[in-house]
């Protein structure tokens, strides 16, 4: 968790998944936040969703998607255009940030099962029925929160751009 006093290095805050499980997972003494994706091209909507989440407790965890999980998902040919480790040492680096973990299964379910979060955030493109997990969460009183969009804000949007200005 953040603490006051000179900032953590971005990269002790990438965890392997057991030791994100021991660190926030049940039997935690704090408001544990929750959320996920891909990531891939960091941008202002994925700042401030995080943002947003970091708010809502004590600590926010995210998970990033595997290399393999990202190229399973169907984003696009040569997605993911950031590699797993390039892509949590980015989130790594931002303050509302505590700790960054990855899951290679096509959906975060099993973490989220492992962690028990008492927050399960996820963006506007989502709705509360189809977050991985939020039965779960619902089941044993957590909470799931979409945050709003921010308009022309994705990486799907930006890579198209690129495509076009190439």
């Amino acid at each position: 968790m953040s603490t006051s006093g000179p900032p953590r290095s971005p990269a002790a805050k990438i965890l392997p998944r057991a030791e994100a499980v021991r660190r926030a997972g049940p039997g935690r003494s704090f408001r544990l936040v929750f959320t996920n994706g891909c990531f891939d091209l960091l941008h202002r909507g994925h700042v401030e969703c995080l943002v947003q989440a970091r708010a809502l407790g004590n600590a926010l965890l995210v998970a990033i998607n595997t290399d393999d999980s990202v190229r399973r998902l169907g984003k696009g040919p040569g997605r993911p255009l950031v590699a797993e480790e390039d892509r949590a040492m980015v989130l790594a680096a931002l303050e509302c940030v505590d700790w960054v973990t990855s899951f290679h299964e096509d959906t975060p379910e099993a973490l989220v099962a492992e962690l028990e979060p008492d927050v399960l955030v996820k963006g506007g493109d989502y709705t509360e029925d189809e977050v991985a997990g939020a039965e779960a969460m619902r089941g044993r009183g957590g909470r799931v929160v979409i945050v709003p969009l921010v308009a022309g804000c994705s990486t799907s949007g930006l890579v198209r751009r690129l495509k076009e200005q190439s």
